[in-house]
């Protein structure tokens, strides 16, 4: 698998401060013409290209779902709420899409810590499902059975220990067992580092050496030159671009260029719109399929929603896929719509396949997806799988 690694070294659409029309009163209850679904995710600070990116194709969606006459007659409304990626806003933005904007569900949440939060405080204890998170945590792909709050989320993409798992197979199969990792001081860093450990565990390996950077800083000064004494052959990045980049550049006034490597999350074109040249060679995990492969119908249709002259990305394709796991799901569940049984639907979803990407779903099995695919990024930014 990629033996390159190494070598190439709307009109019925709402969002944010616009009122909504409300649903009708009652725990699930559906408003005869409309379907309200709200979505928490930075769209402004160092992160808002991932949310503004993931709302404007779920936007898109839905207003062409509208135009073909709705779901069983219903026309979709998207109540979208900047949450700039921290775990407090994300509970109240939660909160306030549940009880005050009346919403049926919740779509791309965003982050791990924001997302177990949301799903713990409020989302589990008021029954309301959420499709899709930008999150490979365990905490919240455990059992329904076990974890009752989790038996409202539907997680549309792999894990973090799935990534670190072919992250790590690669590396070693390369001869590479000196390994540091930078991770984000969060739920979504210690996941990551949690994955990369159980994988080396398997080989009998540890980290070399670590290094935390905090969520939405680019203080990264101390992990760099913790990582950097270690003098590593490879160093796994669980942070967003910002601070990836930053630490790239920081080991490379260090001297240092091991095999850089980092998780989905990074978002590959913006990473390499942050770094320009020196991005070339950095290996990234992703957990859907080629965004620029037309001949995957699933990418295929996803590229057909970009505004004119807008670029293929991987967070732009992983939006589709939420919105058309939901849609799918709200179409199995008929004209009579309840909570519990769009709940239904999406449990009953074994091996769906969306055009060449296939989501399962159990009521003891949320996970949605374990796809993992390793890329890197070549001469000119061009992200190469």
């Amino acid at each position: 698998m990629l033996r390159r690694f190494i070598l190439i070294a709307t009109s019925l659409l709402t969002f944010t401060g616009t009122s909504t029309p409300s649903l009708a009163a009652g725990a699930g209850a559906v408003d005869p013409t409309t379907l309200n679904f709200g979505m928490s995710a930075p769209f402004s600070g160092p992160n808002g290209a991932y949310g503004l990116e993931m709302r404007d194709i779920i936007a898109a969606y839905f207003q062409q779902i509208n135009a073909s006459g709705g779901i069983h007659g219903r026309k979709l409304q998207l109540v979208a709420l900047d949450d700039g990626y921290e775990t407090e806003r994300a509970v109240a933005n939660a909160r306030a899409l549940v009880e005050e904007k009346k919403v049926f569900g919740l779509i791309a949440s965003y982050g791990s810590s924001t997302t177990q939060a949301a799903v713990n405080e409020v989302l589990g204890p008021a029954g309301v499902p959420l499709v899709g998170a930008i999150s490979g945590s365990d905490a919240i792909r455990q059992s329904p059975k076990t974890h009752p709050n989790n038996r409202y989320v539907f997680n549309t993409r792999a894990s973090y220990a799935d990534e670190c798992e072919a992250i790590i197979g690669q590396l070693t199969s390369l001869g590479l067992n000196r390994i540091a990792v930078l991770y984000q001081n969060d739920a979504f860093g210690t996941s990551g580092l949690d994955g990369i450990a159980s994988a080396l565990r398997k080989r009998g390996l540890t980290t070399v050496a670590a290094g935390a950077v905090e969520r939405n800083s680019l203080d990264v000064g101390a992990a760099a030159q913790a990582v950097a004494q270690a003098n590593p052959q490879a160093v796994i990045m669980v942070a967003l671009y910002k601070p990836t980049a930053a630490f790239v550049r920081q080991m490379k006034k260090f001297g240092q260029n091991p095999q850089f490597v980092t998780l989905s999350p990074v978002g590959a074109d913006l990473l390499v719109r942050e770094l320009g040249d020196d991005a070339r060679g950095i290996g990234i995990s992703q957990v859907m399929p080629y965004p620029w492969n037309e001949v995957t119908p699933v990418v295929r249709e996803y590229q057909r929603l970009l505004a004119k002259g807008a670029r293929p990305s991987y967070y732009g394709l992983e939006a589709y896929i939420m919105a058309r796991t939901l849609i799918d799901a709200l179409r199995k569940s008929g004209r009579e719509l309840s909570r519990e049984k769009l709940i239904g639907s999406l449990e009953s979803m074994q091996n769906l396949d969306l055009g060449g990407y296939h989501i399962s779903y159990s009521p003891r099995d949320h996970s949605g997806s374990h796809f993992v695919d390793l890329t890197v990024v070549g001469n000119g930014g061009r992200v190469l799988h």
